[in-house]
């Protein structure tokens, strides 16, 4: 516990918490120690969903950049504060808004389906939004064929071999999950030859063949609990594996690879936390033009799932 001015930050944090009317959202793959002081964890949809269902007037998202824009296209008479502003999404900077509308016109015909982790403005010239634990619910309840889906195009591939649907891939991907490879998951499983094997769709296909399941943070925690599950090889950011263990006492999570990490959810620590309360910055807030043109690409999602 980190002590300051006679106070450890903690008790600072919660203090200011109960002053402010706050509530602290933090992603599945933040630090242990901020994962500890959230009033929820989870994954980036269920997050935003509880800041709308929450009758807190400042929402502290402690995820990357696009999480907090979701939180404000869902709750714009909130207050959202992102506690490091350079938190971001690789994956997500890897499409733009323009280069959408560019594609758009190249494939007048397609729908426009795009996963959450991407910028407003992106979610703004789409017509659904996704999730990877509903990615394939969605496409599938589709009348149209043809699919643009953007911007991952890993989890893309997979929502294709799952619904069979024509699907144009944008070629984005998550730096933190290609770097699980084949041989990774091969080497646990001859390590741990009990272990049942659980990766994220966000890994590249030829992972995603070798394990039990391809499921969401979400899924993956479910999937933890059930009774005939003991040993686990986990494949997605390894700061998961500190929920898992905190609320599977008794059972095994390995990481399938120790080099999935990503930097920019560590960015946010205690410290910013409480800065960010002191301060009450940096805000996030999604300009009302966009905010509206991207929830109802995520209304739709939501009128599906």
């Amino acid at each position: 516990m980190v002590e300051t001015e006679g106070k450890s930050v903690e008790e600072r944090i919660l203090k200011l918490k109960n002053e402010k009317n706050a509530v602290i959202l933090v992603h599945n793959y933040q630090r242990p120690e901020v994962q500890d002081i959230g009033d929820f964890v989870g994954d980036s949809l269920e997050l935003s969903q509880k800041a709308a269902g929450t009758d807190a007037d400042v929402i502290v998202f402690c995820g990357v950049h696009f999480m907090a824009e979701t939180a404000s296209i869902l709750c714009p008479d909130k207050t959202v504060l992102l506690p490091d502003a350079k938190s971001g999404c690789p994956m997500a900077d890897m499409i733009t808004a323009e280069q959408l509308r560019q594609k758009k016109k190249e494939l007048p015909n397609a729908t426009v389906v795009t996963y959450i982790n991407s910028s407003a403005e992106v979610k703004a010239e789409s017509d659904y939004c996704c999730t990877s634990s509903n990615g394939v619910k969605v496409v599938a309840s589709l009348e149209n064929d043809e699919i643009l889906f953007v911007p991952d195009q890993y989890l893309g591939d997979y929502i294709a071999k799952k619904t069979g649907k024509k699907m144009t891939l944008w070629p984005g991907y998550c730096p933190t999950h290609v770097r699980i490879l084949p041989e990774d998951i091969v080497r646990q499983q001859q390590k741990y030859p009990g272990a049942k094997v659980v990766v994220h769709p966000e890994c590249r296909p030829e992972v995603i063949a070798l394990a039990d399941e391809a499921l969401s943070t979400s899924g993956i925690i479910r999937y933890a609990a059930r009774d005939d599950v003991s040993e686990l090889i986990v494949g997605t950011e390894v700061e998961i594996l500190h929920r898992l263990r905190k609320e599977n006492p008794g059972k095994s999570f390995i990481p399938a690879s120790d080099k999935a990490v990503c930097p920019n959810m560590k960015r946010i620590t205690l410290e910013k936390i409480l800065n960010s309360l002191e301060t009450m910055s940096p805000q996030i807030k999604v300009p009302e033009d966009i905010r509206v043109k991207a929830k109802a690409a995520v209304d739709r999602m939501l009128a599906i799932v």
